[in-house]
């Protein structure tokens, strides 16, 4: 059976139900979304998008149960399709037990979200956010189950010191994360000759602190957090020592409207071993973000932002260096359970979201690009 049909009909199964149910106590929530891109020149997140492409399918369904006053498990069960990346099968986003002592401490364990930056850790429930896409630079969707979560422990809390000084909200977290076979980043390897069959990973640690101010609707926050990754394919070996992710962010909502920003530092070192030869890629990369959005109505919501990545160190000038996407988007909440969002990018440098397999003619510098999406949420 061709993965598309595959990839539906599990769709249909995760989406049988029209509302949020509480059987004896557990909670089933899941989505469904079908996604559109055109873009003017190339092919981008792996899909014949110059064409027009409705190769992007998502599903998932999660489950939550209290067993106790304090103690809450969950699992959450996923599936996408998007271009060449992605399969039919199920995988598992998170899934945790959480036992909270009071506000100011609780422990999770399993697998667990990563704490870092505005978004990581919600960029995987399409129906709360605006965006078609949210920044790549910072929230690549070909990398998504990858950077959402991580096999171990989080400890986390919140302090609250009053109308003066506002609230503190802690996470902090250890474990192992490992690179998804079907996602972007194995995509990327296996093109330059590193086909692998169990995944790459490694340690992982990191935390992140957040301050709602005394101002009422402003957030500031800064996350951080040290990865490793390493991996033994049939032609050769990756590895990525530990290295710093920093970020810093900040947003701000009254009434109607939303205002947001983030910062990100990443310096890797990338090692490829090919028989006796060794290939180092060091490269350090920064990305930015600015966004706003305004709600006109219950139903409608329109938006936009600009993100900026580039790789230091580099020739800045040379459009794989990097990326600045413009964005317009817009949402029409049809009921409590339908969507529908469209948004429009222009895209300038080729850093972010493409691939060879399916840019075989190579690419041209800029690009704009239609992506449209529908969704039902339950």
């Amino acid at each position: 059976m061709p993965r598309r049909i595959q990839a539906l009909l599990l769709v249909c199964i995760c989406t049988g139900s029209l509302f949020a149910q509480d059987l004896e106590g557990i909670q089933i929530h899941g989505f469904a979304t079908q996604g559109f891109l055109f873009s003017s020149n190339n092919n981008y997140l792996s899909m014949k998008s110059s064409e027009g492409s409705l190769e992007w399918t998502e599903g998932a369904v999660s489950f939550i149960d209290s067993l106790a006053q304090k103690l809450r498990v969950g699992i959450q069960l996923h599936m996408y399709q998007l271009g060449e990346l992605g399969a039919p099968n199920i995988q598992v986003d998170w899934a945790s037990g959480d036992y909270k002592i009071n506000d100011s401490l609780g422990f999770r364990g399993g697998k667990v979200k990563t704490a870092i930056g505005l978004f990581n850790d919600s960029q995987d429930v399409d129906a709360i956010h605006l965006w078609i896409l949210l920044p790549q630079a910072m929230y690549p969707i070909d990398n998504k189950s990858f950077m959402l979560s991580h096999l171990g422990g989080e400890v986390y809390g919140e302090f609250a010191r009053g109308s003066r000084a506002g609230t503190v909200l802690y996470r902090g977290y250890a474990g192992q994360a490992n690179l998804d076979l079907t996602g972007g980043y194995v995509k990327l390897l296996a093109e330059v000759g590193l086909v692998f069959t169990t995944p790459p990973g490694g340690k992982i640690y990191g935390g992140d602190l957040r301050w709602a101010t005394p101002l009422k609707g402003l957030m500031v926050g800064s996350s951080a957090h040290a990865q490793a990754v390493d991996g033994t394919a049939p032609a050769g070996v990756l590895h990525i020592s530990p290295f710093l992710v920093n970020a810093e962010y900040a947003q701000f909502e009254k009434g109607k409207l939303y205002v947001a920003g983030e910062y990100r530092r990443t310096p890797v070192n990338v090692t490829l071993t090919f028989g006796p030869a060794l290939v180092l890629i060091p490269f350090d990369q920064r990305a930015w973000f600015v966004m706003g959005s305004y709600r006109i109505s219950e139903q409608f919501h329109l938006g936009t932002y600009y993100s900026h990545y580039v790789v230091k160190g580099t020739d800045t000038a040379l459009p794989g260096n990097y990326s600045r996407d413009w964005v317009v988007s817009g949402r029409y909440n049809f009921n409590s359970y339908f969507y529908a969002k469209l948004e429009g990018h222009f895209l300038h440098g080729t850093g972010l979201g493409y691939y060879v397999s399916t840019n075989p003619g190579g690419l041209k510098p800029n690009s704009n690009m239609l992506a449209a999406k529908i969704g039902f949420s339950f």
